[in-house]
């Protein structure tokens, strides 16, 4: 793949390289505190104009920033693309069964006493075993949110206890992107990576498993049984509960799981499931065709179910992929324009040992992931301007990859513009509607997800699974970290898959 060309600027001072990040974080407060309207993209736009007019004053011409941001979008189009495929696929699993047939067998065999815990480590395992969150999500998770809503579990509850599940299972699966990503960027074994994040990933799994069975036992109202059969009988009396219904997602599942890409995978998933919808109810092309762009519609005179059942297509992921778009130029400028990287650098210059630097690397990740929108880029430069520090402090570089997959990995779902946390509300409908800003409580509700860095930083003040190199190890590090060549961050993400 061909990089676009570095002028030959000088990396901007802390005071202007601030200047684009902090007015675009106090547009997005005003516009959703003050104007309560949760509708970031006018925000980032401008916020990519500014950081633009700031390149300029630095030197970087019109196609320089240009540039910049078309490449991170060009990196990110997959993501969108398998966003807009998922809409898809979701409106023909609904149109031809295999969704509400996921909810109704799951309304027959999961008590709703450990309902969020069982949905967590559901999402945890298949995530693990396919490598990848958004799918994960986009299927499994989307017949769990069905489920909780019969068993009457607030959304964001359910939609917590999907994400926390379905992205620890991305953090530790050796086919997971991410993973790989932060393993090659540090230049440690994808495997070593996996066995260092267990300090951090099982105790934060388990009070994450115990908070949801304790809640799904105690804290939410006992569903009404009359509700549940009522969504059973809606449910049998609109769709057949035969097996053709599960034939797309096990070949979804089967395709992720022979490591075949995301979008073909979907998109074999969205025509079995546009086949079996045609064969199973006799819908012609043009209702197909017009359930994958505008969603499935159905009336059971059953209000909830039908809010349940009444989504999917391409438009309803516009408001998302829109979003994404909007974020990842606004990150890409800010790149290009070396402004993260002088940030990162002053974040640098404050550690004092192996505690700072650690502290800092996992709050650098989260920074760039709600800066810049872009999970890959929270992994990719964090790691490429800290590695240097750590063997220089005798500190395995296996450290800095467990910081940057936990500020990066797992905290991009948690922010609504990231693509992570966008992909998150579309596929589980966490819609926001004017001053109930209610569905967005699924961030803090993915204990598993916060957990993790939380646990990590602690680590770090106590010195407890902190592993050092020896001398002439970290000197044959720091050498290879050196003598890299300096890509974009963005690129990393491409050049590791």
């Amino acid at each position: 793949m061909t990089h676009y060309n570095s002028p030959n600027i000088a990396m901007p001072r802390l005071g202007i390289a601030l200047i684009p990040i902090i007015l675009t974080i106090g547009l997005l407060g005003i516009q959703i505190f003050y104007y309560d309207d949760f509708t970031p993209h006018i925000a980032l736009a401008i916020g990519f104009a500014i950081t633009a007019l700031v390149g300029w004053a630095q030197g970087y011409s019109w196609k320089d920033i240009e540039a910049g941001a078309f490449h991170v979008l060009h990196v990110a189009m997959p993501s969108v693309a398998t966003l807009i495929v998922v809409g898809m696929l979701v409106a023909t699993w609904i149109a031809s069964g295999t969704v509400p047939m996921m909810i109704y067998y799951g309304l027959e065999l999961i008590d709703p006493d450990w309902f969020l815990a069982a949905s967590m480590l559901l999402c945890s395992m298949v995530s693990l075993s396919l490598g990848t969150s958004w799918t994960t999500v986009g299927t499994v998770g989307l017949a769990l949110v069905g489920i909780g809503t019969a068993f009457g579990i607030p959304l964001y509850w359910t939609a917590g206890a999907v994400v926390s599940g379905a992205f620890f299972g991305d953090k530790i699966s050796p086919l997971s992107d991410t993973t790989n990503l932060a393993a090659a960027v540090t230049e440690t074994n994808v495997f070593d990576h996996i066995r260092n994040m267990m300090p951090t990933t099982v105790p934060a799994m388990l009070i994450a498993f115990c908070i949801y069975l304790f809640v799904g036992g105690s804290s939410i109202d006992s569903p009404q049984l009359e509700q549940i059969t009522r969504f059973k009988e809606g449910l049998s009396s609109h769709f057949d509960m035969g097996l053709l219904s599960l034939l797309p997602l096990i070949v979804v599942m089967a395709l992720a799981f022979l490591k075949v890409s995301p979008i073909p995978a979907l998109f074999s998933g969205f025509a079995l499931g546009a086949a079996v919808a045609a064969i199973n109810y006799g819908y012609n092309l043009n209702e197909i065709l017009t359930f994958a762009h505008s969603g499935f519609k159905v009336s059971t005179d059953n209000a909830a179910l039908d809010s349940l059942l009444n989504r999917g297509g391409v438009a309803s992921m516009t408001w998302t992929v829109t979003l994404i778009m909007f974020a990842l130029a606004f990150g890409g400028a800010l790149e290009r324009t070396r402004c993260l990287e002088s940030v990162v650098h002053s974040i640098m210059k404050m550690c004092k040992g192996f505690r700072g630097l650690q502290t800092n690397a996992i709050l650098t990740s989260i920074a760039t992931n709600v800066v810049s929108g872009d999970v890959y880029l929270s992994i990719a430069l964090p790691g490429r301007m800290y590695a240097p520090e750590y063997n220089k402090l005798g500190y395995s570089r296996l450290n800095l990859s467990r910081a940057i997959e936990e500020g990066g990995t797992l905290v991009s779902p948690l922010i609504p513009w990231n693509a992570g946390g966008a992909f998150v509300m579309g596929a589980l409908g966490l819609t926001v509607a004017a001053g109930d800003y209610s569905n967005l409580l699924y961030a803090p509700l993915a204990f598993a997800c916060w957990l993790s860095p939380v646990i990590g930083i602690f680590y770090a003040q106590v010195g407890l699974f902190s592993k050092k190199v020896t001398p002439d190890a970290a000197a044959n590090e720091t050498r290879a970290v050196i003598n890299r060549p300096r890509t974009s961050a963005a690129a990393e993400s491409v050049n590791a898959g």
